[in-house]
């Protein structure tokens, strides 16, 4: 029987749950299933051979999964994995993707190959009011193959959870205005489809709306142990230098930010470019 490959990416509750769905047409393949040997194969950091073997049930709830799996400190949610059936050792093989370059996502270092959506999705933000906002936004918006997302801003009252009423929309606007400070979204004008299914640029023929989007900070992660390697782990409350942030299709820094990176660059705060379709965040204390 020739191995079979499948792709899975690993949600947060995969990670938590010690878990792997599987695939209808692998899960049935496998001759033992009461005691499965899996063989996750990984490097940690993308560096040192990390892998470790179980031995694990295969279960049917909502779909195929063997669990009783730890997976390994520095695979996060969205983390790709090659899914592989190995007939003739009678072992199914989890691998992760080492990146080229590692990479952080909003704080989080990233080594192996990802999917943007779902990092996207999986990220918790926290409960404070501005994580509540963030997280209709990136989970119930619309996002995009680069994990950018977008989302109406006249629905963020109902979904957020902050309140009705005057104090409610005193809590909404306070999170909104801390989410635009901090270069988390920016507020466009985009369009809504008759369903409500939201679109930036505009759609000729469709009603016109305020959006906020959000596009995720992606830039080089060190190495732990390199200078400000921390492991790679989901970070909280800190402090965040100046940076360059991607704007929506079609948008341009305003003014104001075009005046602040150029005294950025006078300063030394920040040497990279401000180029078309990028706005500039100054330096902020953030909240996760």
């Amino acid at each position: 029987m020739r191995t079979v490959n499948r792709r899975h990416t690993l949600t947060r509750a995969d990670i938590d749950d010690g878990v792997c769905p599987l695939p209808d047409e692998l899960a049935t393949r496998l001759p033992h299933p009461e005691a499965v040997t899996v063989v996750v194969e990984h490097r940690m950091h993308g560096l040192d051979p990390a892998g470790e073997t179980f031995t694990c049930p295969l279960s049917q709830e909502i779909a195929w999964q063997v669990s009783g799996l730890v997976w390994p400190p520095d695979v996060h949610p969205g983390t790709l994995v090659i899914i592989s059936w190995q007939a003739a050792k009678d072992e199914l093989h989890l691998r992760t993707i080492v990146l080229d370059d590692p990479m952080r996502v909003d704080g989080v270092d990233y080594f192996h190959e990802y999917d943007p959506r779902v990092v996207t999705r999986e990220f918790d933000p926290g409960r404070s009011n501005r994580g509540q906002v963030l997280n209709v936004v990136r989970r119930q918006g619309r996002v995009y193959e680069d994990g950018s997302a977008l989302y109406p801003e006249a629905g963020l009252a109902a979904a957020c959870g902050l309140g009705r009423g005057q104090k409610g929309a005193f809590l909404l606007k306070n999170a909104v205005d801390q989410l635009l400070r901090e270069g988390y979204v920016t507020r466009v004008t985009g369009s809504l489809n008759a369903d409500g299914y939201p679109s930036y640029p505009p759609v000729d023929d469709e009603e016109q709306a305020e959006m906020l989007f959000y596009a995720p900070l992606v830039e080089p992660a060190p190495y732990p142990g390199d200078f400000g390697g921390d492991g790679g782990g989901e970070r909280r409350e800190h402090w965040v230098k100046g940076f360059v942030r991607k704007l929506p299709p079609g948008a341009q820094a305003t003014e104001r930010q075009q005046s602040l990176h150029a005294k950025a660059m006078e300063t030394a705060q920040i040497d990279e470019p401000l180029e078309p379709g990028y706005t500039f965040v100054k330096k902020h204390h953030r909240h996760g």
